[in-house]
This record gives C-alpha cells, sequence and structure tokens, in this order.
C-alpha cells in the first residue's frame, strides 16, 4: 500500500522548469496559483527533493487564510505534512519549510547521511521525523509504504525535475498535473519538468483526462495509463 501521488508542475512552452542558472522563475499565473494553493490544503502530504529546497528555499504552506481555516475545523493542521527527500541529509536548518508554518515535517534520508547532521537537526527541531531508509540514496517504494502507514492517502509532488525522473522510473506516479505558461525558456541546460538518465525504452504512459485553460497558460491533467 502506498499513497496516491499527484505530481505537479508548472513548465514553459519549451517543457523547462527554470533557466540555466537554475534560479526560481515564477511560471504560473493567478489563476494558477490559486488552483496549486487549493491542491494543497486537499492533499494530506507535501513532497520535494532535496534541490528544490536548496535552489527555491520554499514553505509549502497553504497560502489562503480560508483554506487554512477549512483544514482546522477539520481537524488537520494548517498545513499538510512537509516530506524532504534528501539522501544526505543537507538541508539547511533554518530553511522556510522547517521554520514556517504550523504542521509536521518528515526529512527522508539514506544510511549514508551524515549522522551529525542528522544529531543536529534532531535537536532543534524535536519534531521533525527522520526516516532512513535505502544504502546512498532514499529507497523511494519502502518511503512510500512508511508514508501510507502513517495516514498520508494523498501525496503531492511539488519538487523539480530529478525526484519526478526517481518516482516516474519507480512507478510511482498516479497523476500527473502540468501547468504550461506562455513562456519559452530554452536552453540546453535547463531543468526540465522530467530530468534524470531518461528513458530509452518501457516508458511511462499517462492517458489525457482533463485540459483547462487559465488566464495565461493552459493546465494539462495526465491520469497513469492502465
Amino acid at each position: 500500500m502506498r499513497p496516491y501521488v499527484i505530481i505537479n508542475i508548472a513548465g514553459s512552452i519549451d517543457g523547462k522548469i527554470s533557466n540555466v542558472e537554475r534560479k526560481q522563475i515564477r511560471i504560473s499565473d493567478d489563476d494558477d496559483l490559486r488552483r496549486v494553493d487549493k491542491l494543497r490544503a486537499f492533499s494530506d502530504g507535501i513532497m520535494v527533493g532535496i534541490g528544490t529546497v536548496l535552489s527555491d528555499d520554499p514553505s509549502l504552506t497553504v497560502k489562503s487564510e480560508s483554506l487554512r481555516y477549512l483544514r482546522k475545523i477539520m481537524g488537520l493542521h494548517e498545513n499538510p505534512v512537509r516530506i524532504v527527500v534528501d539522501s544526505r541529509c543537507r538541508i539547511p536548518p533554518d530553511s522556510k519549510l522547517l521554520n514556517e508554518g504550523e504542521g509536521k515535517r518528515i526529512l527522508a534520508v539514506s544510511e549514508s547521511a551524515d549522522e551529525e547532521r542528522i544529531r543536529v537537526l534532531k535537536e532543534r527541531y524535536p519534531s521533525l521525523k527522520i526516516i532512513q531508509t535505502g544504502k546512498n540514496r532514499v529507497d523511494l517504494r519502502d518511503l512510500m509504504e512508511r508514508l501510507r502507514k502513517s495516514g498520508i492517502e494523498r501525496l503531492l509532488v511539488e519538487g523539480g525535475g530529478e525526484i519526478n525522473y526517481s518516482l516516474l522510473c519507480n512507478g510511482l506516479v498516479d497523476e500527473i498535473r502540468c501547468y504550461v505558461g506562455n513562456m519559452v525558456i530554452g536552453g540546453g541546460s535547463s531543468p526540465t519538468v522530467v530530468d534524470g538518465e531518461g528513458f530509452r525504452s518501457q516508458f511511462p504512459l499517462f492517458r489525457l483526462h482533463d485540459v483547462r485553460r487559465t488566464e495565461k497558460g493552459v493546465v494539462l491533467v495526465w491520469k497513469k495509463a492502465r
């Protein structure tokens, strides 16, 4: 058993999620930002890879006051559980994700993670749950099983191309929601919606479930082909 996994990501017309400098670029329009906030509010957990934390320093909080209030009257924390996949435990202790907004946090590391950094994080954040799985890289399948056992049934992934590729490689993605913005970024080394080594055969297949226009772009909703 594992959570239902949704990858949500914003890309340019040419499929880039940032430029060659890998700096954060706002691609989504206001309509899409509201859509993502609602998607967060109705998820049990939000996952990113360490690359996203280091480059963007996101808080991954629910921005809408009304949506946070709705979660509270449902008996939930204002924010879903925030999860970072960080094999070597490189997360900065002062990152927004660890310090902003109420709610639980989970850090997934591998057995090769720096024990001193783990100790420092445990001392500074006693409520931080650290899951250690996999020898050199986080074992994503085992992590998913543990997340499901902890009560996370619907998991939103807001990471970059590397975590997306790893999840797809392991057959752990049920749905992809991709906002395509009205810009072209270009650049052979610019990060894309899915990076990694790439698939040479047996490509993951999805079926188009929905298309939604926004003010300046379009949202494509793809579901795993059965």
